[in-house]
């Protein structure tokens, strides 16, 4: 699962599909493809023929805020759509948090304290969420043009996140494979 921060006013507000027609879905869905999370091709619409596979993408916040800077209250009230998202997906392995707003919406529905899952670019963090089953909680910098334009994040930066995101799943797969295979 992706988590991004809110719809844009030129995308999903626009077209109902996450960071279509913003420019941060060009580099999202350009990455996602490359990893293999979609297939077909990515055309800013909704209607482009592309379908993603084995994940999903959500907001922290739901509503476009004004300025896109959404405040406390907001991002509060929105973060039980959010634990709702995540809750309703059981086989889900590893969450993408693009941006420090996402990543603490996201830990705080998890029920985590921010101190011990702090953001940065890259960080990891195992979530318990029940029994033996346990999330992977990924932080990115935002892809946002702003923070491309400045530098703050590269492609090669957010490629790196989905490349650690995909050799994560595929270990898994291994790792399942190899136990039932012994067993």
């Amino acid at each position: 699962m992706v988590v991004g921060l809110a719809p844009g006013l030129q995308g999903a507000n626009r077209t109902g599909r996450p960071f279509t027609g913003d420019w941060a879905g060009d580099l999202l869905y350009e990455t996602l493809d490359r990893f293999g999370f979609s297939s077909g091709t990515y055309a800013e619409r909704p209607d482009d023929g592309l379908v993603l596979i084995d994940t999903a993408i959500t907001n922290a916040v739901r509503c476009v805020p004004p300025a896109n800077k959404p405040t406390g209250g907001e991002i509060a009230t929105c973060r039980s759509f959010l634990a709702t998202a995540i809750a309703a997906r059981p086989e889900l392995q590893i969450i993408v948090a693009l941006g420090r707003i996402a990543h603490e919406s996201v830990a705080r529905s998890l029920g985590m304290r921010l101190v011990t899952v702090p953001f940065g670019h890259g960080n990891e963090h195992r979530i318990p969420v029940g029994g033996a089953r346990r999330l992977t909680l990924i932080d990115s910098y935002h892809c946002s043009r702003y923070n491309t334009n400045t530098g703050v994040l590269t492609t090669e930066m957010f490629q790196a996140v989905f490349a650690r995101v995909r050799l994560l799943l595929d270990s898994e797969v291994v790792d399942s494979a190899l136990v039932t295979h012994q067993a």
